[in-house]
């Protein structure tokens, strides 16, 4: 068997409707793992366990809102009831809100702390007791540029991905006597449905593309290739990485140098 194969694992993906969290969950059905997709809209996770079935995997649809601690188990069990173990979590499902330092209210940060932080926190925590039970496991957290790097007006996301990054390392420290490796991908400018409507104004398009060294936006699919390494057994020695997957932003930048001063 390839060290790349997920045949017999078990992945619950959370944030898995739409975007990145669906890209990640139908590469992981496709590589051979049973897969639970999680979201608070069970209807777009029923289509989507359906046309991973219909391309020859298995997939459940699970109801999940990552801001209500007490539903967390409750999913948990849901997984593990149907398919009888836990193997591989992927920390998908987050939130946004565009907005100025001086305009955030006490309301907005909570909840985008909750989503993005404290569910994942408690998620994980929980999710790893079973991993623990199978003697190994793949915990596998989604980050962002700005879990390296500031934007102007996502204050909150910015605090909450770049606390991320440092509990990916936590948890990777904490729980390796247990086998489970966590790492994160960060991804870089992605073009989904939540985004198209930014991405269309001309300007911040020529902008992002400018900035990424391959000249492109990412497309969801792009991020399931590293989410499939690092769930996969080729991945067993890999614990506590943020790992970019940004086209190449944050390597650098070209610059206007003048032909003088280039030589």
């Amino acid at each position: 068997m390839s060290i790349f194969s997920l045949e017999g694992k078990v992945a619950l993906v959370t944030g898995a409707g739409r975007g990145i969290g669906r890209g990640i969950a139908e590469e992981l059905a496709a590589q051979g793992a049973k897969v639970a997709c999680a979201a608070r809209s069970i209807d777009e996770l029923e289509e989507l366990a359906q046309s991973i079935k219909d391309a020859g995997g298995e997939a459940m649809a699970v109801a999940i809102d990552m801001g209500d601690m007490g539903a967390l188990d409750s999913a948990l069990e849901t997984v593990v009831n149907a398919y009888g173990r836990l193997d591989i979590l992927v920390n998908n499902a987050g939130m946004n809100a565009r907005q100025p330092i001086d305009e955030v209210t006490e309301e907005n940060y909570d909840r985008i702390m909750n989503v993005n932080l404290k569910g994942l926190y408690f998620l994980s925590q929980k999710a790893a007791r079973y991993m623990a039970q199978n003697g190994a496991g793949k915990i596998i957290n989604i980050g962002s540029l700005t879990t390296g790097y500031a934007l102007a007006k996502v204050s909150v996301y910015t605090a909450t991905k770049g606390a991320v990054g440092q509990l990916t390392k936590a948890q990777a420290v904490e729980f390796g006597k247990d086998n489970i490796q966590v790492n994160a991908i960060c991804p870089g400018f992605v073009l989904t449905s939540l985004t198209e409507k930014m991405w269309a104004d001309p300007t911040m398009r020529q902008w992002g593309e400018s900035r990424v060294a391959l000249g492109r936006l990412a497309k969801p699919e792009d991020m399931a290739g590293t989410a499939a390494f690092l769930a996969s057994p080729a991945s067993d020695y890999v614990t506590g990485q943020c790992i970019y997957v940004d086209g190449g932003f944050m390597a650098g930048d070209n610059w206007p140098l003048p032909e003088a001063a280039a030589s």
